[in-house]
């Protein structure tokens, strides 16, 4: 069976469109790859805590190999890794702000990527030290992306990419749902394109 990590960033509940697209998405997953085991976390509706100084200084001092590192620090860090080490996918479903990642996901990222636990660091670059998996991620945007006047940048994406790919997942797939603010008539445009994806992209995954 499929194990599925998902991570719902948007803390608008049943108003966010993120969050919709994303049982949408479970859905479809669970039709082309049978019934998934699905370990939930709610970072819109539970924030994780910010990065303080007692995870700094044990996330250094491991890092380093000291027998220093206070374990108890490293807890919350330890079991979101874990997570993420016991799926075979993961599901990111989330809004873009300030044209990148949300601060709930930025934290969670900060607790997950960490020297000599998730990437080492070698004359070459950084290597990942995790499994890698397929990782889709769905991105509610406000406004729109393209060449002419009024568009954004998408600082979302290529940060993504990234920091995943720099602890070892690099099958990344990002699919953005453009001016979702724009009333009801782009909000189905957004849907019509996330089937669209899901058909084309989901049936030739490979977990």
């Amino acid at each position: 069976m499929t194990t599925l990590l998902h991570l719902n960033v948007s803390p608008r509940g049943e108003r966010s469109t993120s969050r919709r697209a994303g049982q949408y998405l479970r859905d479809q997953l669970s039709a082309h790859h049978g019934p998934l085991t699905v370990i939930d976390r709610d970072l819109g509706g539970d924030p994780l805590p910010v990065i303080d100084a007692a995870f700094t200084e044990a996330n250094i001092a491991m890092a380093a190999g000291s027998g220093n590192a206070r374990a108890s620090a490293l807890a919350l860090s330890e079991t979101l890794i874990a997570e993420l080490e016991s799926s075979d996918m993961l599901l990111i479903t989330t809004p873009m702000h300030n044209f990148t990642v949300p601060a709930t996901l930025k934290t969670w990222i900060d607790l997950v990527v960490r020297p000599a636990r998730t990437f080492q660091s070698t004359p070459q670059g950084k290597q990942g030290l995790l499994r890698d998996r397929p990782v889709l991620a769905v991105v509610s945007c406000g406004g729109a992306f393209h060449s002419g006047p009024g568009s954004q940048m998408d600082h979302f994406t290529p940060y993504l990419k990234y920091v995943l790919g720099t602890i070892g997942l690099t099958r990344v797939e990002v699919l953005r749902m453009e001016n979702m603010n724009r009333g009801p008539d782009q909000v189905a445009q957004g849907f019509d394109l996330l089937r669209a994806w899901c058909d084309a992209a989901l049936p030739a995954m490979a977990t």
